[in-house]
């Protein structure tokens, strides 16, 4: 047993007791939160024209924000990429990320310093609370692979912009990056059908114990495996034993998931968005 599996349960099990505290006063918090979010952004352009200097309440938030679509974003967008700080946020986003969402079009949401890490901490809490609640460590000794976009980003109003999957690859914590796969070099491959060759040749040797992945990108991870060797993924890999999924409704593809690793294995779901990670 290394280190790592020896620390992860104690360490997992901190973390969950956070969490499960934190759920007993889930509405305080959020009442603190939003006084924090008005805080800081009355500053801002957007919260002058709401005029956030005013708003007090939840309804009153309500009130003076409607749900607007991305159209109605897009003027402020704009404007960050002209260069303008203060504008949805304190200061300028670090990142852009890339998206299509569930409507036409590309979109670019403004990722800031103070949200980046709810995108980490939140993936890196789901794992835990898998430990805390199963004891199950295995997997912290193995390879784990985390099937995303490229972590090379291209420069949009001198901001990085890309994937959300892309820019958190920039983010993995290092007590993870010994074990992570693929490598740099095949993450950046464009093409997709290129990318997931190399995927297969640089794991299909490797102790992998966790796959993580929106779930169509894992069945055609798992489709190449096996046509390459004939064999299930449970064969292939013996030591997997928890997939991580999110981004789109698992339900469709969870059987034929579980028939190409060859049995049920433990499945984690999270809920990614490039707004913010729940």
């Amino acid at each position: 047993m290394n280190i790592k599996t020896l620390l992860a349960k104690p360490f997992a099990s901190y973390i969950y007791k956070g969490i499960k505290k934190g759920m007993a006063t889930a509405i305080e918090d959020q009442e603190k939160i939003l006084k924090d979010l008005l805080k800081t952004g009355k500053v801002t352009e957007f919260g002058k024209e709401h005029h956030f200097d005013e708003v007090q309440t939840h309804e009153q938030f309500r009130s003076a924000v409607p749900i607007r679509d991305y159209e109605q974003f897009k003027g402020y967008i704009n404007r960050i990429k002209e260069g303008k700080h203060n504008v949805l946020w304190k200061g300028r986003p670090i990142y852009f990320a890339k998206t299509s969402g569930t409507t036409s079009g590309i979109k670019y949401i403004p990722i800031s310093k103070d949200s980046i890490s709810n995108h980490i901490n939140t993936a890196r809490n789901a794992l835990l609370s898998y430990i805390a609640e199963t004891g199950n460590t295995k997997f912290t000794g193995g390879k784990m692979i985390f099937l995303s976009g490229s972590p090379e980003l291209e420069r949009i109003g001198d901001i990085p912009t890309g994937r959300l999957s892309g820019i958190v690859n920039h983010h993995v914590p290092n007590y993870l990056r010994k074990n992570q796969l693929p490598s740099y070099e095949t993450n950046c491959i464009e093409d997709w059908e290129t990318k997931l060759d190399k995927i297969v040749e640089e794991t299909i040797d490797q102790d992998m114990s966790l796959i993580s992945g929106i779930p169509p990108w894992m069945q055609m991870y798992y489709d190449r495996l096996i046509e390459k060797t004939g064999k299930k993924v449970k064969d292939i890999f013996p030591n997997l034993s928890v997939i991580v999924h999110g981004g789109v409704n698992f339900e469709p593809y969870k059987s034929k998931i579980f028939e190409s690793i060859g049995s049920p294995i433990a499945s984690i779901e999270t809920f990614p968005a490039s707004e913010g990670f729940m």
